[in-house]
């Protein structure tokens, strides 16, 4: 019965999702981040000295806590967590397989705007949000939205919103992380797959009852390690390469410019698909308008939203332009440049073997030793996983008690819990490509009403960037 439902509704998803994604949520993603750019000054350039300084100067791992909310780096973690998954891995690898170094380019100059759109997010859900008597603050896409709508309408999108999210990232999503971290360490070290499920279920469980205060003690730790790990591991491989670095980079300008060199076929396809993987996957990776990450920055125990959103716009700088870019240069480095086995293009028997997820293990194989660098990749893997499901698990909670409301609230997180472990304990043990694409779609679908609603809202966004220097 499931399966004979699959076969249906499957190509369907596919062809939904494809749409979606290289025809509508694209040139609405790229739009809203020119949008701001141009109507904040560009904020990302006037304010990113500032947002350093902010950041830097907001790091404390043994302050007091505070039960209904976060540090502004506690915030900044969070989102970073939920940032900073297997897409800066696997995405940026997918990427440049399907289109050619050159796409890491247009990653940057999508990054680049979706900065402003995330400083527009962040003020936003800080300006926006609402704080209950109890001192438990209630912030994110569903508040700006009933603010940018009023009425029905406003209602319809918000709760839209939360459906589309609580689907995406709470539940399915959490699955398709959990898979990876699965997959991951029974490649690298046999580890049993329900052994691993049970592990993260015990170690999410503990995160999760534990409520904002140990999420965010937990994050604001996780993120430098995890990020500390990886970009040490991938200066040891350029270190090794440095010979090839001036190649390395030639290579991104020169295939952003005329793909068709390596992706082979006319130039105007080659073009288009560089272009669009650069896009969709930079996008999607650092999830700039896609309303997941404002949830923690509203949470942010700061006064003024401006303070939050030039933070806020270091998670999209760290996400893509140090962790992505530093993953997809290792992958260049070692696999495009001249002495490399895609130096030729996509010919041979290599390709048959290579695929986004093994084309990173391959890269770090090549200096570390296949094993070691099957291993590297894995624990990376699971940090980025593990981290990403902590995020994406408060986003969806907090969406749950906007659908539930206050008087529901503890029975409506309780039972939310409770299906996101049995989802998490699942996804370490089946695979589907379905499940995959239905958390695509929804994921998806929850862009359009928070990127309808930061449009709207265009007036507040400025006027709060124009008290800026």
């Amino acid at each position: 019965m499931f399966e004979t439902l699959e076969n249906v509704i499957y190509p369907f998803v596919v062809k939904f999702n494809e749409y979606l994604s290289n025809y509508i949520l694209v040139f609405l993603l790229v739009g809203i981040g020119v949008w701001y750019s141009i109507k904040t000054r560009f904020v990302q350039i006037r304010c990113f000295v500032e947002g350093f300084r902010k950041l830097f100067g907001g790091i404390d791992l043994f302050h007091k806590h505070t039960k209904d909310s976060m540090t502004s780096f506690q915030a900044l973690a969070t989102a970073i967590a939920a940032q900073v998954g297997t897409g800066n891995i696997v995405g940026a690898a997918g990427a440049i397989l399907i289109g050619g170094p050159g796409a890491i380019f247009w990653m940057w100059v999508i990054a680049f705007f979706g900065m402003a759109t995330m400083y527009a997010e962040a003020t936003l859900a800080v300006k926006t949000r609402k704080i209950e008597e109890s001192g438990e603050i209630k912030g994110g896409p569903v508040y700006y939205i009933t603010t940018a709508f009023k009425g029905r309408f406003g209602k319809f999108l918000a709760g839209f919103f939360a459906v589309a999210i609580t689907l995406a990232l709470g539940f399915m999503g959490c699955m398709v992380q959990s898979n990876s971290i699965a997959n991951c360490m029974k490649t690298a070290f046999g580890v049993n797959p329900w052994v691993i499920g049970i592990l993260l279920v015990i170690a999410c469980a503990s995160i999760f009852i534990g409520g904002i205060k140990r999420l965010a003690a937990v994050t604001e730790k996780l993120v430098p390690i995890m990020a500390g790990l990886f970009i040490v591991g991938c200066c040891c491989i350029l270190i090794a390469r440095i010979n090839y670095i001036p190649e390395t980079f030639a290579l991104i300008f020169k295939y952003a410019f005329a793909p068709q060199a390596i992706l082979g076929g006319g130039f105007w396809v080659a073009f288009k698909t560089s272009i669009s993987q650069g896009a969709k996957r930079g996008l999607f990776s650092n999830e700039a308008g896609m309303g997941s990450t404002p949830h923690a920055h509203a949470l942010a125990n700061v006064k003024n939203p401006h303070d939050q959103g030039v933070i806020a716009m270091m998670g999209v700088f760290m996400d893509t332009f140090v962790i992505l870019t530093l993953n997809a240069l290792v992958v260049i480095s070692t696999l495009y440049t001249s002495d490399g086995v895609l130096s030729a293009g996509y010919s041979g028997e290599i390709v048959s073997v290579l695929n986004k997820t093994n084309l990173v293990q391959t890269a770090f194989g090549s200096i570390f030793g296949s094993s070691i660098g099957a291993m590297f990749v894995a624990i990376c893997l699971l940090f980025f996983a593990f981290s990403t499901i902590l995020g994406w698990n408060l986003f969806g909670k907090i969406n749950i008690v906007y659908l539930f409301g206050n008087k529901n609230s503890k029975l409506a997180k309780m039972i939310y819990t409770i299906i996101a472990l049995i989802f998490i304990l699942v996804g370490t043990l089946v695979s589907s490509d379905f499940v995959w694409e239905l958390t695509d779609m929804f994921n998806n679908l929850m862009v359009i009403p928070n990127v309808i609603a930061l449009f709207a809202l265009t007036s507040v966004v400025v006027s709060i960037s124009k008290n800026t220097n």
